[in-house]
């Protein structure tokens, strides 16, 4: 391994460190998702899905 990758590697476990007590504050005092919102996410990523299945099928 080279200076670079050793770098690299501290680099993502430092970020690692610092970030897990912040993102588990966040997740902690967020808001909660109710059903409408749920719902409000799956509709457009399901339509996503279906369009990009409609997009391979005329491909092939």
């Amino acid at each position: 391994m080279d200076w670079v990758a050793i770098g690299s590697a501290l680099f993502g476990i430092a970020m690692l460190v610092f970030i897990f007590p912040r993102m588990r504050h966040a997740l902690k005092h967020s808001p909660k998702g109710t059903m409408k919102d749920w719902l409000g996410y799956l509709f457009p990523l399901g339509f996503v899905v279906l369009f990009v299945a409609f997009l391979i099928m005329s491909v092939r």
